[in-house]
């Protein structure tokens, strides 16, 4: 079995969380891709996401129908600052034997050994990155391997689409309609 473990704050989840899930599960050959909101980044000390309920029901919306892909809230549930390594322990305990994929941004590459064990991470995963247009992936740094994914590169974030509904602009159609549509009934992110 090969599964994609994507993590992130996905808040708010868009199209291009959306084509790195496609593409990774075409070119690995993923037999699911797994996208594990965090509780809280390790990267983002000072960043608040919005609340888990909300990103898990955007989630839910984007992802529905998609078979290949699921939603896992570990990270929500045990709170806290979210790390990989606890993350990756988790899945080598539930599919032993499995080939774990753990997606990661171009700007990740180059402080994978800042990450909480690092040793441990090579060891239990292979690393996948997702480039930007106009990046160039970073070689990996010792002990970690990995590859870049061809992908639908598409240059947008969740901070520039906050900031488009902060200006008051559509979000469509840079997030899937019953993202957007939940997105303006609930008023979020204003």
């Amino acid at each position: 079995m090969k599964f994609g473990l994507f993590g992130g704050s996905f808040d708010p989840v868009h199209i291009g969380h959306l084509l790195v899930a496609q593409a990774a599960v075409e070119e690995l050959g993923l037999d699911k891709l797994f996208f594990i909101p965090a509780a809280q980044s390790p990267f983002k000390p000072d960043s608040r996401p919005a609340s888990a309920s909300v990103r898990l029901q955007l989630l839910r919306l984007a992802l529905a129908g998609k078979a290949n892909c699921e939603i896992d809230a570990q990270e929500i549930r045990r709170g806290g600052v979210s790390y990989t390594v606890d993350t990756l322990r988790d899945y080598a305990k539930k599919f032993p034997g499995a080939k774990l994929f753990w997606l990661i941004g171009t700007d990740h590459v180059a402080k994978l050994n800042e990450w909480r064990e690092p040793d441990e991470l090579a060891r239990l995963a292979e690393f996948v990155v997702i480039p930007r247009p106009g990046e160039t992936p970073a070689d990996f740094p010792a002990p970690f391997r990995g590859l870049a994914l061809k992908g639908f590169q598409l240059a947008v974030s969740s901070l520039q689409i906050r900031a488009r509904l902060k200006a008051g602009l559509p979000i469509e159609p840079l997030v899937p309609s019953a993202v957007a549509e939940a997105v303006r009934n609930n008023r979020l992110y204003l």
